[in-house]
């Protein structure tokens, strides 16, 4: 599933501490658009394959779910709008999606879809514009439907599930002490030379902007030029047409999905909206905004 939102680039995670030390066991390999990186510590070489082999069955499982770029349940319902019995993990990030929509009111909108293909191609804007409407989906544990003609994409949260769900494996695993980049970063304990897990935060061209440390604490970032779509224009779109405000948001939370939503919709709102948005996530925290 190539990411719309960003690359690692973009994320503004870089890793600080020995990536290479004889206690740590690293897995590097494609995650939702990205490159994504585990470091694990604590693990012998045939525990850690063990372990990796089950991260790479569940990124395919999250894909399975959530990729606009190949047969998935989210293509499945954009096709027919309706999907029965969706599992129960993809009704939850869902359920979060409506919470961050209502929270931040209105600007983080999955069904932003048809609006960012019509940006992206050449569309008609306007008609697209008239296809979004969050209020228009339906959701319970026997089905989702969504409204005539629209689309979604889970592109603003899918790598904070993913980073979620991986964060959840180690820890059935009994690993505590784990470093999770799927895009948005997950640090779970401590490196192996104590203290907790770091991470830089950049702008796209590589100014440092502040710097992160996690510990059972998520990192996500958004940058809208980033990536640059229909004739250079940022690839984080506001439903109501609205330029950007910021270069870059970053926010911290427990979850990585939560913190990927929010600097998704970070980017698109002004300082007191963001402020009263926190509000409602009192465990987040608001890391860079430039």
């Amino acid at each position: 599933m190539m990411t719309r939102r960003r690359f690692l680039t973009v994320s503004a995670a870089f890793l600080s501490g020995p990536a290479h030390s004889a206690t740590l066991q690293e897995w590097s390999g494609p995650a939702l658009g990205t490159s994504g990186r585990i470091l694990l510590s604590g693990a012998s070489p045939l525990v850690a394959r063990q372990v990796f082999a089950k991260v790479e069955r569940t990124l395919r499982q999250v894909e399975s779910q959530f990729s606009l770029y190949r047969e998935s349940s989210l293509v499945r319902l954009n096709r027919t709008g309706w999907l029965a019995y969706p599992d129960p993990e993809m009704l939850k990030v869902f359920e979060l999606a409506d919470v961050v929509h209502s929270v931040t009111g209105g600007i983080f909108d999955p069904s932003i879809q048809p609006l960012w293909l019509a940006t992206s191609l050449g569309g008609d804007v306007a008609q697209a514009e008239g296809l979004i409407g969050w209020h228009r989906v339906r959701l319970s544990p026997s089905e989702i439907r969504i409204g005539h003609r629209m689309q979604l994409t889970f592109n603003g949260i899918a790598q904070g599930y993913a980073a979620d769900r991986i964060a959840a494996l180690m820890r059935a695993e009994g690993f505590g002490d784990v470093l999770i980049d799927m895009g948005e970063i997950v640090g779970l304990g401590h490196r192996p030379t104590g203290g907790a897990w770091r991470a830089d935060i950049v702008l796209p061209n590589g100014i440092h902007v502040a710097t992160s440390t996690l510990s059972d604490r998520a990192l996500a970032t958004s940058s809208p030029a980033g990536t640059l779509i229909g004739g250079g224009k940022p690839h984080i779109l506001n439903p109501s047409g609205q330029p950007p405000l910021w270069q870059l948001a970053a926010v911290s939370a427990p979850q990585a999905a939560v913190a990927d939503a929010l600097s998704t919709a970070f980017c698109l709102m002004d300082r007191p909206a963001i402020n009263r948005a926190l509000i409602d996530f009192p465990q987040a925290k608001l890391e860079a905004l430039v």
